[in-house]
C-alpha cells in the first residue's frame, strides 16, 4: 500500500481500482458470484422439481393447485434467506478482499469468506440498518405524503387546487429520490468501516457520515461511471439472445420453433446478465474501499500512522487492524523499548 499512501484524485482511485481488479481477478469474481450462484442453484432446483413432478403441465392446461402453491411458497421461503446470506457474504467478502489486496496481503476466496463468517450477523444487521435509513424510511415518508396529497386532490374535485396538489406530489417524489441518493452517498463507506474497523452497525453509519464528508461528489461520479459501464455491458449481453432469435426465425415460421428460440434466447440473456453482474459488482466495492482509505489519509493522517506501524514505532491501533482481528504484518516494538535517535 506504500505506493498510494497519499491523497488520491478520482482518476487515481479508478486507476488503482482497475489495477487491483486485474491483479486479483478470480478472487473478486469468485466472491462476487455468490449471489448469482445462489440464484442459479435455486433456479436449477426449481426446474428439476418442475420437470420431475409437473412436466405434464403446460400453458394451455395450467391451473394453480395446492401442490403448486406449496412449491412456490417453499421456494420463496427457502430462497430469500439463502440469497440474503449469499449477498452478505459477497458484499463483506468483496470489502475484505479489496482491503487485503490494497494492503498488499495475499488472500484467497476461502480466506475472504472465512473472515466474514464470524461477523456475519454484524454485517447483516448493518445492511438492514443501512437499507432502512437510506431507502425504506425516506421512501415510506414520501409515499405517505404523496398518498395524502392524492386523496386531497381527489376530494378537491379537479381544478387549480388538484393541479397544485399534483405538482407538489411530484416535487415530493423528486425530493425523495434526491434524499435517497444523498443518504446512499453519505453512508456508502459504512461497510468498509464495519469490516475493516470491526465497528457495530450504528457506529459504522456514523463513521461513514464523517468520512464521506467532502468526497460524496466523487463517490457519486464513481457510481455514475460504473452504472454507465453496466448499462453498456448489459446492451452487449443482449446481442447473443438476439442472434438466437434471428437464427430460430430464419429456420422457419413454425410456432413451436419460434417459441423454442425465444425460450433459448431468454435463457442465454439471463445467464449473460448473471455473469456480467459478477464481473461488474467488484468494481464499485473496490473503489469504495479505496475511497475509505483515501478519506482516512486526508482526515486522520492514516499514511503517517501506517508508516510508523510498519517501522515498528507504534503498536497497531484497533481501527487499523485487518478485518477479523489479524494483526498487521511487520515488527512492532513496545513503546517503552523504542530507542531514542
Amino acid at each position: 500500500m506504500s505506493e498510494t499512501l497519499r491523497p488520491s484524485t478520482l482518476g487515481e482511485i479508478l486507476d488503482r481500482t482497475a489495477q487491483l481488479y486485474r491483479r486479483n481477478f478470480w478472487l473478486f469474481v469468485g466472491v462476487a458470484a455468490l449471489p448469482v450462484g445462489a440464484i442459479v442453484a435455486l433456479g436449477a432446483l426449481a426446474a428439476t422439481i418442475w420437470t420431475v413432478f409437473f412436466r405434464t403441465i403446460t400453458v394451455d392446461n395450467f391451473a394453480m393447485t395446492g401442490t403448486l402453491a406449496i412449491l412456490f411458497v417453499g421456494i420463496v421461503l427457502v430462497g430469500i434467506p439463502i440469497y440474503i446470506a449469499a449477498m452478505v457474504f459477497s458484499y463483506a467478502g468483496l470489502t475484505q478482499a479489496a482491503a487485503s489486496a490494497h494492503r498488499g496481503e495475499a488472500i484467497t476466496i476461502r480466506g475472504a469468506l472465512g473472515l466474514v463468517k464470524p461477523q456475519f450477523w454484524r454485517y447483516l444487521w448493518f445492511i438492514i440498518v443501512q437499507g432502512f435509513i437510506v431507502g425504506v424510511l425516506p421512501a415510506s415518508a414520501a409515499a405517505l405524503a404523496i398518498g395524502i396529497l392524492i386523496a386531497l386532490a381527489a376530494a378537491a374535485g379537479g381544478g387549480a387546487a388538484s393541479v397544485a396538489l399534483g405538482f407538489v406530489a411530484v416535487l415530493i417524489g423528486i425530493g425523495a429520490v434526491v434524499i435517497i441518493i444523498w443518504l446512499l452517498l453519505s453512508y456508502s463507506l459504512g461497510l468498509p468501516a464495519c469490516v475493516i474497523e470491526s465497528k457495530p452497525a450504528w457506529e459504522s453509519m456514523q463513521r461513514s457520515w464523517k468520512l464521506s464528508s467532502g468526497t460524496r461528489g466523487r463517490i457519486c461520479l464513481m457510481y455514475l461511471l460504473v452504472g454507465a459501464l453496466a448499462m453498456a455491458v448489459s446492451m452487449l449481453s443482449a446481442i447473443p439472445s438476439m442472434i438466437v432469435i434471428f437464427i430460430g426465425a430464419a429456420k422457419g415460421s413454425v410456432p413451436t420453433q419460434s417459441s423454442a428460440a425465444f425460450i433459448v434466447a431468454e435463457i442465454v440473456r439471463v445467464v449473460m446478465d448473471f455473469v456480467l453482474q459478477a464481473l461488474i459488482a467488484p468494481v464499485s466495492w473496490i473503489a469504495l474501499v479505496l475511497f475509505y482509505y483515501d478519506q482516512r489519509i486526508r482526515k486522520e493522517g492514516f499514511d503517517i500512522e501506517w508508516m510508523m506501524q510498519q517501522a515498528g514505532l507504534t503498536e497497531p491501533s484497533s481501527n487499523a487492524l485487518p478485518a477479523g482481528g489479524a494483526s498487521v504484518s511487520g515488527p512492532v516494538a513496545p513503546p517503552d523499548t523504542v530507542e531514542e535517535p
